[in-house]
């Protein structure tokens, strides 16, 4: 049997991409790739046991967190990590008609964000819509020629649109972060460990007392956010991502140990590679 495996569909959006990368880097076989209708459907189809595998993009180098899927882990603390993967983000500006006519530009609140300064200066009076993915936009703009997609190249060709302008987006360096989810045991042996963890109170100095435990083991944190708890005003769930050392195998478990007397609530995603994709090796287009 495939595995089978979720993203953030239609066909072309990089979630697509990311998933295929991920698939080749970690020599799955025989894949069945599932596209779904918002990053929440793509968790519980893995959660639900429906799907073996799933791939969602956790952070973008301009627009932060997806809050989206880190509520969604959250909410199914039993998942784990297997890889990162980081992609550069290059969108487009796809359409039928003459950039001067168009008065809508659709696609995911994501990309619109992201190019919102190259919206306001090319096509300051087109109203932005927000769609499920980027390649979702593009495939709702054919046969129009006032509307335009924010998207991929990719998703451009699949749907016969032109490339009314390329790169859209505002800054170069435009990355975004993509996770391979799980079902099953957490490894401990990785480049990077992601934890999720809620405070037992809400006084002074508590999140300084969890953090603590990093710095008295010597580990980096190289990421932190926090969301909201959903029961209360002002109580809030955080992640944070560990750099670990090669030479420390317990570091891990050790700081998990340390780190629960602390934590009202603890998720360990487990430890996992985490790789970096040039421009030059995409062949085409986020979520």
């Amino acid at each position: 049997m495939p595995t089978r495996l979720a993203y953030l569909g239609p066909t072309g959006t990089y979630g697509e991409q990311a998933a295929r990368a991920l698939v080749q880097l970690e020599a799955m076989g025989d894949v069945q790739f599932v596209p779904c209708v918002g990053l929440r459907a793509v968790v519980e189809q893995l959660a639900s046991g429906t799907c073996d595998a799933a791939v969602v993009p956790i952070e973008n180098s301009v627009e932060g967190g997806v809050t989206a899927t880190l509520d969604a882990l959250w909410s199914h603390r039993d998942l784990c990590i297997r890889r990162a993967l980081v992609l550069p983000i290059r969108h487009a500006l796809l359409g039928e008609g003459d950039l001067s006519g168009i008065n809508e530009v659709l696609s995911h609140p994501q990309a619109l964000a992201q190019c919102s300064g190259w919206l306001a200066k090319h096509v300051p009076q087109a109203l932005q819509l927000p769609t499920s993915s980027t390649a979702e936009a593009a495939r709702l703009v054919v046969g129009s020629h006032f509307r335009a997609a924010i998207a991929s190249r990719v998703a451009g060709i699949e749907h016969g649109l032109e490339e009314l302008a390329y790169p859209v987006n505002d800054v170069a360096g435009n990355c975004t972060r993509f996770l391979l989810l799980k079902r099953g045991e957490r490894r401990d042996q990785g480049s990077v460990a992601s934890v999720a963890f809620s405070l037992h109170r809400n006084a002074p100095g508590a999140l300084l007392e969890a953090l603590a435990c990093l710095a008295e083991r010597g580990l980096n944190m190289s990421r932190i956010e926090s969301r909201p708890s959903k029961r209360e005003f002002g109580e809030y769930v955080f992640f944070v991502d560990v750099d670990l050392p090669n030479n420390q195998p317990d570091a891990l478990p050790e700081l998990i140990a340390q780190l629960e007397p602390f934590c009202e609530h603890l998720a360990h995603f487990g430890a996992y590679p985490s790789t970096q994709m040039g421009s030059t090796e995409l062949s085409g287009g986020s979520t």
